[in-house]
């Protein structure tokens, strides 16, 4: 199910089988205990974002594909990928859904960007604000912000 062909598809971007790039993609930033998910538009809006115990991804993304009506989940390549995209597409073939597609995108340093963002979107107050962002430490995971990240790449990707 999951081959080359169909996770990493050749030629001039990555399309849908309309001939034309997704309005909606679900991200997945893959983990062994955990996995960041998230909805996003191609405009770069974030429709859903979260962070998912690693056994419960599948049923979570199921309900992402159909509630924001993606034909297109986007994994990172890294952690577990390919158990993960294999546990993806029997999820989806059981529901019905099997004309949705996995496909991998570069992994490197997206968990450092995640990582930016996240402490940008939670700032520190009063002294906390003259520490430096890279000597700052998350409070939680930030795991949803690095899929969003995937998102944005495979978007980008799909524009040159």
């Amino acid at each position: 199910m999951c081959d080359e062909d169909r996770s990493r598809p050749s030629g001039g971007g990555r399309q849908t089988s309309r001939g034309k790039p997704p309005e909606v993609v679900i991200a997945v930033d893959p983990g062994q205990d955990k996995c960041g998910l998230a909805a996003v538009m191609a405009d770069g809006t974030v429709l859903a974002k979260e962070i998912v115990a690693r056994t419960r991804v599948g049923g979570r993304i199921l309900e992402f594909v159909r509630t924001h009506g993606s034909d297109t989940v986007v994994l990172g390549d890294r952690t577990g990928s390919r158990a993960l995209a294999r546990e993806i597409e029997t999820a989806l073939d059981r529901a019905g859904s099997g004309s949705v597609r996995v496909v991998f995108v570069d992994e490197h340093e997206s968990s450092m960007e995640g990582r930016r963002r996240y402490l940008e979107d939670h700032p520190l107050r009063g002294l906390g604000r003259l520490v430096p962002l890279s000597l700052r430490t998350p409070g939680e995971p930030f795991d949803d912000y690095v899929a969003v990240v995937l998102a944005e790449r495979f978007f980008h990707s799909v524009e040159t």
